[in-house]
């Protein structure tokens, strides 16, 4: 199997960062390219996940806050702190 020649052009930060990022990771820049790519093949596709988020809009961020605004006042937690928050949350991911 003959080896070919790659070229691409990258903004100088983006390729400064993740030369930085491999090298901690014991890797230089064309082994990256190279792990890259045959993960792909192996995956036959792009090897993570590529989605557009959802979009919420203002209108339907409002209403969401509006409603948890309400369903608070209904059960008495309005004017929960956030340290009393932030202690359920802790309370909760322990029983996990």
């Amino acid at each position: 199997m003959s080896n070919v020649l790659v070229q691409i052009r990258v903004d100088e930060d983006l390729k400064n960062e993740a030369s930085d990022i491999f090298e901690r990771l014991g890797l230089d820049l064309p082994t990256a390219f190279r792990i890259f790519l045959k993960k792909s093949v192996e995956e036959r596709g792009i090897p993570f996940s590529m989605k557009l988020s959802e979009k919420t809009s203002l209108q339907e961020g409002k209403a969401a806050f509006l409603q948890l605004r309400k369903e608070a006042q209904e059960n008495g937690i309005q004017d929960i702190s956030l340290d009393e928050i932030n202690a359920e949350i802790s309370a909760y991911r322990n029983t996990l």
